[in-house]
């Protein structure tokens, strides 16, 4: 049942993984660039699309305008000389059938009005009167031609046209007058034999003869034509934005190419591989951009390698200084061994002196060793001497040694076996537990149990605790968060070596300040780090203790501490490593002494 619901409930998971991808895509630099990439082509295909549109619609209905004008105008020069003046209501009766029959395909309808008569073939409006000034309506003839045309024509005394709808659909209605001319082409005024009535061009084109020919026709097919063009304009839309979609990939994939390098380039740098180049190509901003990253890490080669040096150089400097300090404090501390036994007889102000001089002397051939041990790790040359001991026996003789077995609470199971290096671990514990007796508060409380194939050992004490601001830094070397603490007995490197004795097992040191109060540190580390070691203390071959391993540590130097000579730090010769055996088993008694930095 649990391994359904386990399978059920990634599903879910999945689900919105995937979406958070898709998400992330959706808003990538590739998306928006292909995006604004149709926005562009979108617009600039609709503003073409009306531009054109917009000159097409123009030239159809002028077109027409055009061609339906000249029409009338041709019909009016053919039939106005036959047209007797004064005309009567028949007379313009048979004018307006000649011209409903010559509109032909345009299917036009036509009216007439001499000076004030009636409209022939009848009123434009029900109701409406017979005058050029009654009003023009929507009834069954004459919707199109408007008041306003008709007062145009009359004003202007020039053929007007004017678009209108009419029932949805549009209209073209046109205004023509009619003058007199006589034969040579000049007006006489009389309107008798030898002059003839013809349609007005232009303004005072001859004397007005009062009659006026108003002529009305839809534009459905002009309408067909446009919305024609409109269709057309929509059906290419869309096959214009698919093909934009090609461009706008090949345009995303070339701006985003070197973008993806840089990214490249940039994450190499992060790793570490800081001679990472791009090649320059093009002259464009990417191109400069390109030039500036090179620039970059240019520079950031250049001062890591200056940095390197420079750390090198201090590492050889404090493993050369403690070096060589080391032979003459072993002068100085046999010297003073010998002045101690003597104090007794001096006097007093000389016995004080003597103690004096012989306290600071162990403090700095405390210090020394501090940091010859610390010149070890940064080397690389410190080694693992592995072996499978009782953590329990192994934790109370530490406490032992020094003295704490009466100070310390400790829940240490029996039988737990596991496989380190007792030196390290006792080195570990001692700076632990000397700090938390120091610095801490009683009681101080030391346990340790495996779980998961790890061993993990507590160090907690009742005092103040940490103060929070200095909890990431209690690990570094020579720092004090208590400025008070300046001139005290430790060197600050305590924990710091602690914390590469721990590292050096593949484990973790931590600190942190317990709820109830006070400091606890936490040691864990694997029961076997090379494997094969359970937590029942059983080798991989089924066998109990195995005897002493000798791990070469991250530098792979060569002799094991007790015998180092010669230690190389970044490839500094680091002189008088004379570590003996019988010296570097002092090291088991002198945690106690090693200051952390804390509080």
């Amino acid at each position: 049942m649990s391994t359904r619901t386990s399978r059920e409930g990634t599903a879910p998971t999945r689900g919105r993984e995937w979406l958070a991808a898709a998400c992330t895509r959706l808003r990538g630099l590739r998306t928006r660039l292909i995006v604004g990439f149709l926005v562009v082509s979108a617009l600039s295909a609709l503003i073409t699309a009306a531009l054109t549109f917009r000159q097409a619609r123009t030239a159809i209905l002028a077109r027409t305008q055009n061609t339906a004008v000249h029409d009338l105008r041709d019909q009016m020069q053919s039939l106005g000389p036959d047209l007797p003046f004064p005309p009567r209501r028949e007379d313009l009766q048979n004018l307006v059938v000649q011209l409903d029959r010559a509109g032909g395909s345009r299917n036009w309808r036509t009216y007439a009005q001499y000076e004030d008569g009636p409209i022939v073939p009848g009123p434009w409006g029900a109701g409406a009167d017979s005058s050029a000034s009654g009003a023009g309506g929507a009834a069954k003839g004459g919707a199109a031609v408007t008041d306003g045309l008709r007062k145009a024509v009359r004003e202007q005394h020039a053929p007007i046209f004017q678009r209108v709808d009419r029932d949805g659909q549009p209209w073209l209605a046109i205004g023509m007058p009619v003058d007199f001319t006589d034969a040579d082409g000049r007006g006489d005024g009389a309107g008798r034999t030898g002059s003839k009535a013809t349609p007005s061009a232009t303004p005072q084109q001859g004397k007005p003869s009062g009659l006026i020919v108003y002529a009305e026709f839809p534009l459905t097919d002009e309408k067909a034509d446009i919305s024609a063009l409109v269709t057309s304009a929509q059906a290419g839309a869309l096959p214009a934005l698919a093909l934009a979609v090609v461009p706008a990939l090949f345009a995303a994939r070339r701006v985003l190419r070197p973008v993806r390098r840089l990214r490249e380039a940039a994450e190499r740098i992060t790793s570490g591989e800081l001679d990472t180049r791009l090649p320059v190509t093009g002259r464009d901003e990417l191109a400069d951009l390109t030039v500036t990253f090179n620039e970059m890490a240019r520079a950031l080669e250049k001062d890591d390698a200056e940095l390197r040096r420079m750390e090198a150089n201090a590492r050889r400097f404090a493993a050369d200084v403690s070096h060589e300090l080391r032979t003459p404090l072993a002068a100085m501390s046999a010297v003073t061994e010998v002045l101690d036994e003597d104090a007794a007889r001096l006097d007093p102000d000389t016995a004080d002196a003597v103690r004096l001089i012989s306290d600071e002397t162990t403090k700095l051939a405390r210090m020394v060793e501090d940091l010859i041990e610390v010149s070890r790790f940064d080397a690389g040359a410190a080694d693992l001497h592995l072996d499978e001991i009782d953590v329990a026996m192994a934790l109370r003789k530490t406490l032992q040694l020094r003295g704490w077995q009466d100070q310390v609470e400790t829940d240490l199971p029996e039988g737990l076996r596991a496989r380190f290096d007792p030196r390290r671990i006792d080195v570990v514990v001692a700076n632990l537990v000397g700090n938390a007796l120091r610095h801490g508060g009683t009681p101080v409380r030391l346990t340790a149990y495996a779980t998961s194939g790890r061993l993990r050992i507590d160090v907690a004490d009742q005092g103040p605790g940490i103060d929070p601001q200095a909890l990431p830094h209690v690990f570094d070397r020579f720092y004090k968060a208590d400025a008070a603490r300046a001139r005290s007995g430790g060197s600050g490197l305590g924990l710091a070596i602690a914390m590469e004795n721990v590292r050096l097992h593949g484990g973790t040191l931590r600190a942190a300040n317990a709820p109830g109060g006070g400091a606890v540190f936490t040691v864990e580390v694997p029961v076997d780090p090379w494997g094969g070691v359970g937590a029942d203390g059983s080798g991989a071959d089924g066998s109990g203790a195995g005897g002493v391993a000798s791990v070469p540590g991250a530098g792979g130097a060569g002799a094991r501490d007790a015998e180092t000579e010669g230690v190389e730090a970044k490839g500094a010769e680091a002189k008088g490593a004379e570590a003996k055996g019988a010296e570097t088993e002092g090291a088991e008694t002198k945690g106690a002494e090693i200051e952390d930095g804390r509080p």
